[in-house]
């Protein structure tokens, strides 16, 4: 998605109520962020939104912190550099030492990258989804596994074999028991990824 470089659009400050909004749909979507959110937005930051191509928006905080974008309306993601910060608040799955360099060529990330004993998706037999009121008591374990399957259509970080941080975010397009059912095809398409676009974009 931001395979080329980007030009910096100028920047417009969000009203208090548009930030209100933003904060509860963060929270909505990565309940983990909870406990850091007065970090990620911090109340008395100024939050700003950049159009970028493709219909494309980028947060930042205080003019220079990149924190998450939107395409259209769909779901917010993270920007890797927030993800860097608090890894263990997304969801997130891990690929085999093979996959990174596709990755980070702007590639769909596909099934075998992920099943391979280097990768790391759930747990078989861990929940499927999460019960009200339960949201936070998803997470990372020792092992480098999610503790509940992730379903088509949820943003999803990517961790790679060997690596601290993660080098991906992208939205899945198959849950990750179809991955493990299937063992091939698509998982994510269209990410953000380490020294893209969104990554090398120069802010100030």
């Amino acid at each position: 998605m931001f395979k080329k470089d980007l030009q910096a659009a100028p920047k417009q400050k969000l009203k208090s109520s548009v930030q209100r909004s933003l904060r509860q749909s963060l929270l909505a979507t990565y309940p983990l962020l909870g406990p850091h959110m007065d970090e990620v937005l911090p109340k008395k930051a100024s939050l700003s939104s950049i159009k970028l191509p493709d219909r494309n928006t980028l947060y930042v905080l205080d003019a220079a912190t990149p924190v998450f974008y939107q395409q259209d309306s769909g779901d917010i993601l993270p920007h890797l550099r927030l993800v860097h910060r608090f890894p263990r608040a997304f969801p997130s799955v891990r690929i085999d030492r093979g996959a990174i360099r596709f990755v980070l060529s702007g590639a769909t990330l596909m099934a075998p990258g992920l099943t391979s004993p280097g990768g790391r998706l759930p747990p078989d037999g861990c929940p499927d989804g999460l019960a009200e009121g339960a949201e936070t008591d998803q997470r990372l374990g020792d092992d480098g596994r999610w503790s509940r399957e992730l379903r088509k259509g949820e943003p999803v970080v990517i961790m790679a074999e060997g690596k601290e941080e993660a080098c991906a975010v992208g939205i899945l397009v198959a849950g990750t028991a179809e991955v493990k059912a299937k063992g091939k095809g698509p998982v994510v398409e269209e990410a953000h990824y380490l020294g893209d676009g969104l990554w090398n974009l120069a802010l100030d």
